[in-house]
């Protein structure tokens, strides 16, 4: 699997972005349903958003290394 600067920024942003929904999620259907309910409809985006960022980390520390390289984008 190959991937570029752009998609890496954009995978980063995915993930980012599915972090900060699960807050949204829980605050709000807390406010409506309950904490137990709030738990559930938060913890598979917060599952999903926390792999991706520690698969991102695992992925930039292995290009700095030089062990696995991320290609530049191709402008």
């Amino acid at each position: 699997m190959h991937m570029d600067r752009s998609g890496f920024v954009r995978l980063a942003l995915v993930a980012l972005g599915l972090v900060v929904l699960s807050f949204f999620i829980r605050g709000f259907s807390q406010l409506l349903f309950g904490r137990g309910v709030a738990d559930v409809l938060q913890a598979p985006f917060a599952v999903v958003g926390f792999t991706l960022l520690v698969y991102l980390f695992v992925r930039a520390t292995l290009d700095a290394t030089g062990i696995w390289p991320i290609k530049p984008s191709e402008s």
